[in-house]
């Protein structure tokens, strides 16, 4: 497991510890301004349009929410879309055009996993849970 330690010694008495999965972009929770990167690595997330909703810039875990369960459906979307691709494509394209397809929704389901992963845990963070580094 990967850990990510930050240090803001100006900032906080101990360095602020986050989980494996933890975004980058995001300061971690506790730490000044944490939550206004929170926010904006979340409407990220997102389609663009979010961004015109008062109520998610101004809640975040009224956005975490929105984002979870975007980035759930695009998930589910992925796994369909690899579930489908073989049988859906073998009769207009070449096999090499249908496995750089498959390659394709593969590296999607994993990049949305990590994303899937690093949302939950911003908004558990949101929601109050502390993060410990477990001995």
């Amino acid at each position: 497991m990967i850990e990510q330690v930050f240090e803001y010694a100006q900032c906080v008495t101990a360095p602020a510890f986050v989980p494996a999965g933890w975004p980058g972009q995001v300061r971690p929770p506790g730490v000044p301004g944490w939550e206004a990167t929170a926010i904006a690595y979340l409407l990220d997330c997102c389609p663009p349009d979010f961004r015109a909703y008062r109520v998610l810039r101004n809640h975040p875990i009224v956005l975490a929410q929105f984002a979870t369960h975007f980035v759930n459906a695009y998930d589910e979307a992925s796994q369909r879309g690899l579930a489908a691709v073989r049988t859906s494509l073998n009769e207009y394209v070449e096999p090499d055009v249908v496995e750089a397809a498959t390659e394709a929704w593969l590296e999607q389901g994993a990049r949305l996993a990590r994303t899937r992963r690093a949302v939950a845990l911003v908004e558990e963070a949101l929601r109050g849970r502390v993060f410990v580094r477990k001995l």
